[in-house]
């Protein structure tokens, strides 16, 4: 069973898009994120001069449906993070994420080990491209630090979507769907969805996990072209990075890959070439229930509290 979490969020600035703090309760760890304008700002907290790791996250240039990530560490991260500032090989990043210890207790192997995980898991999770020219190696460390470390990572992995950084959420992948269907079996966490077309031949299946939509591997849309299509762009930056691909029949694409998206319209409109109703599109594989259909009975059946 799952249990709730609580994250507490401070806002230094009183604004959303400012500086701001999280942790949980009763886990050391710290997390202080920043705007790159703001910077200066965060440099001068208490957080910068302890021994911690640092997140330098932005837009990938060189391909747009990613995030780029530099994963760094130090014994106090200022003086790394001004050499950052001026490094024109990183001008991609927007935000910056500082994550440390309130009792003083992360030692230098200790973050170089984090430092080696986070990147492993940023690769794996492949929602976004790592930054770093080499992946560093993982550190030695006795078995009782490394369990510790790995409870440290868990917790991070927990706050950083939190603040809008998901480059740690591992994807839905079509073996991730294997291994999770006895325990998704019982609950609504996970929804099978299809698509098909008998007009235009094409089929596509999909996994809905907490909102996000994933077209699996080997599903195939259209290539009949229509006047409209708002996500037209994205389409065609699928099909650039390969992740999307023509088939020997020129009356399909085919994904090449699990591709996540963030709302069951884009990846409707993605497969059928054109602005469509995701949610009437896609139908529950066992029943044959659009999302829609099922989300608006799933509503009837709560009850009023009072």
């Amino acid at each position: 069973m799952t249990h709730g979490r609580s994250v507490r969020l401070y806002l230094v600035d009183g604004t959303p898009t400012g500086i701001l703090t999280a942790e949980i309760m009763n886990w050391t760890g710290h997390v202080l994120v920043t705007p790159r304008s703001k910077l200066p700002n965060a440099l001068q907290r208490p957080e910068a001069t302890r021994t911690g790791l640092y997140f330098l996250v932005g837009d990938d240039p060189d391909q747009p449906t990613k995030d780029r990530v530099y994963v760094g560490e130090g014994d106090s991260v200022i003086d790394r993070l001004k050499s950052h500032s001026k490094d024109v090989s990183k001008d991609f990043w927007t935000r910056a994420c500082l994550v440390t210890s309130k009792d003083f207790n992360l030692t230098k192997a200790h973050v170089r080990y984090l430092e080696s995980r986070f990147v492993q898991l940023i690769r794996s999770a492949d929602r976004a491209n790592v930054a770093n020219g080499n992946e560093p190696a993982l550190k030695n460390l006795p078995e009782s630090d490394i369990t510790d470390m790995e409870f440290f990572i868990e917790q991070v992995q927990v706050v950083l979507p939190v603040v809008g950084f998901d480059f740690l959420r591992p994807r839905v992948t079509a073996q991730l769907v294997s291994a999770l269907t006895e325990a998704y079996a019982s609950t609504s966490n996970r929804l099978d969805l299809v698509m098909n077309s008998e007009k235009y031949g094409f089929a596509a299946k999909a996994v809905e996990v907490d909102g996000e939509i994933t077209v699996l591997k080997g599903s195939r849309g259209s290539t009949a072209t229509f006047s409209t299509n708002i996500y037209g762009a994205l389409r065609q930056q699928l099909l650039k990075e390969g992740r999307l691909v023509i088939t020997d029949d020129p009356r399909f694409v085919e994904f090449a890959e699990d591709v996540a998206f963030a709302s069951p319209s884009a990846a409707a409109a993605v497969i059928k070439n054109r602005n469509t109703n995701g949610r009437t599109s896609w139908k529950l594989a066992n029943s044959g229930q659009s999302l829609k259909d099922w989300q608006d009975a799933s509503l009837e059946k709560v009850i009023d509290p009072s």
